[in-house]
């Protein structure tokens, strides 16, 4: 039930209000965690905000392909907006430290990576 090897991100800065982040401060993890009945894998993902100061993280977004899932996700955790954009914690500041996570069911493991995020004061 362990959750798989960190998804590699590009050290980028992202120059926005209230300073500097790098997309590279909020990891992206996700591994397999069993089947639904009908053999469809489970996979769990946690993200997390791992700035190395005092620092919250809103409006992440991910890319995350044509993603789909069999299981509910609650969409104050994670939600599709559009085409290759999934939105994490309903846009909201990810506290440094903290980490959410959701389970979704599909037959395709979707690639999710951090494509923007804006720095919280």
């Amino acid at each position: 039930m362990g959750i798989g090897p960190r998804t590699s991100l590009p050290n980028q800065k992202l120059h926005i209000q209230g300073g500097d982040c790098l997309k590279n401060y909020i990891q992206v993890t996700q591994g397999t965690t069993g089947n639904l009945p009908s053999g469809t894998p489970i996979y769990s993902v946690q993200i997390t905000n791992e700035c190395p100061r005092d620092c919250s993280i809103a409006q992440i977004h991910l890319s995350c392909d044509s993603f789909a899932s069999e299981l509910l996700i609650n969409p104050m955790i994670f939600r599709k907006l559009g085409i290759n954009d999934c939105l994490v914690n309903n846009g909201k500041p990810l506290a440094d430290g903290a980490a959410i996570s959701f389970k979704y069911a599909s037959n395709a493991k979707f690639p999710l990576a951090v494509s923007s995020l804006t720095c919280s004061p």
